[in-house]
């Protein structure tokens, strides 16, 4: 029951995510850094974690689970650093996820030779 508890909600919040690209004329950059200040905001009014114990992967891997996993790394960074937390939390939380995208991407990139659209 937990598989599908988190696709519904992954689902529901990647349907919000398209119904903002087709209702709106946000670019999906703007959309992305949304769901991603949305994450850090329910975070830190302590909104998002009981969410992510309840709905599991389909609160985690999307953009505002990114968002909540910045919150808690700067938030645990202050806790244990002070002011210099602020500046390298984030970092420490996100370095795998990012580091992942970043190397995956390059060998996509290699494999399928992407062109330019004209």
């Amino acid at each position: 029951m937990d598989y599908v508890k988190s696709f519904i909600v992954g689902g529901i919040i990647c349907v919000l995510a398209q119904i903002l690209m087709e209702k709106t004329k946000l670019m999906p950059g703007r959309i992305m850094v949304i769901l991603v200040c949305t994450g850090a905001v329910l975070g830190a009014i302590g909104l998002y974690e009981p969410f992510l114990e309840w709905a599991g992967c389909g609160a985690s891997v999307p953009l505002t689970g990114f968002g909540y996993n910045l919150w808690k790394g700067i938030q645990d960074a202050v806790d244990q650093y002070g002011f210099i937390g602020l500046f390298r939390g984030g970092f420490t939380m996100a370095a795998v996820g990012t580091s992942a995208a970043l190397i995956l991407a390059y060998i996509a990139s290699l494999l399928f030779q992407p062109k330019m659209v004209k």
